[in-house]
């Protein structure tokens, strides 16, 4: 049976993945690992360790407590914060990773890590990006995710760590706040939808965005995972994508179930780090390589997304 560590596991994906994991290899054999942030009472379930990821003998001791042999790391000082302190973003993003990897390297331990459309910038294609293109991010947070999927990519050829990984989309998801990324706005749309019935975004109403529902990305992240190593054929990161939509689509779309919602836009710093990123992804390379497909479209998350959150807010 596996033993599992997710490192990050307060934050908008571990929210999710942790019980997820839990209801596939049991409550017993999923750690989740905070820093700072109190775990949710679900995440509390199971076993919960408080721990540094940018502390290498703490995190050792976590591994060698629990006897793990699979990390999922999700800890990461996201675009818009890491702009904000961008010595913190290379901090925490790079040296807990490298961390990681040499644990990962020592004790024989498989690696997911997710990297994201942030590590695309202006001179990428901005529509259907492929998965080999140009990576020239303007943000602090896409160069540790480049920096990120380079190290990995060098510790699977160097010393055969299973390390794998995904380029993350912006994710929507009712369990977790928003955690400062730019895509942040599809999040928070829904709460002040349902709780003022208004939303000021913080970019365009023609801002068009790769996007994807929670529960499609904790599929596809899973199923990356338990996918046999003779499939997978990327070292870096796997494009990885859902739905590609603007602001106005998703306002449009939230106020079939809220008439009286409205929204306007007052574009702030991120707009430029929107207009650096994809418009939509090529991610053929997952699906064809271990039969990657999402499930959730625009119409059918916004009814599950409004649903969830009326039962939470």
């Amino acid at each position: 049976m596996k033993s599992i560590l997710v490192i990050g596991a307060t934050g908008q994906i571990g929210s999710d993945l942790v019980p997820e994991l839990r209801k596939r290899y049991g409550n017993s054999n999923v750690v989740a690992m905070a820093h700072k942030s109190q775990p949710s009472a679900e995440l509390s379930a199971g076993p919960v360790e408080f721990a540094d990821a940018g502390d290498k003998e703490a995190l050792l001791g976590v591994v060698k407590k629990h006897n793990i042999d699979t990390i999922y790391h999700l800890a990461s000082i996201l675009s818009a914060k890491g702009e904000q302190n961008p010595d913190l973003a290379w901090k925490v993003n790079m040296e807990s990773l490298k961390n990681v990897l040499d644990l990962a390297r020592e004790h024989k331990l498989k690696v997911f890590w997710p990297s994201s459309i942030a590590a695309f910038g202006p001179t990428t294609p901005r529509d259907k990006t492929p998965q080999r293109t140009v990576l020239e991010p303007g943000t602090m947070y896409g160069v540790t995710k480049v920096a990120g999927e380079l190290l990995c990519n060098y510790y699977f050829k160097k010393y055969g760590v299973d390390v794998r990984g995904l380029r993350y989309p912006g994710l929507i998801s009712y369990k977790a706040l928003p955690g400062g990324g730019t895509t942040d706005y599809a999040v928070a749309i829904f709460y002040e939808a349902l709780k003022a019935k208004r939303y000021e975004c913080f970019v365009r109403e023609d801002t068009v965005l790769p996007m994807m529902y929670m529960p499609d990305a904790i599929k596809g992240t899973i199923q990356l995972m338990e996918a046999d190593a003779s499939k997978i054929t990327i070292r870096t990161n796997y494009n990885f994508a859902g739905i590609s939509f603007s602001v106005k689509e998703l306002a449009n779309e939230i106020k079939k179930h809220i008439p009286e919602f409205t929204c306007t836009y007052k574009p702030d710093f991120r707009q430029a780090i929107a207009d650096s990123w994809p418009r939509s992804i090529d991610d053929s390379q997952a699906r064809k390589d271990w039969g990657w497909k999402h499930e959730y479209d625009l119409a059918k998350m916004t009814k599950d997304m409004l649903e969830k959150l009326r039962e939470k807010v």
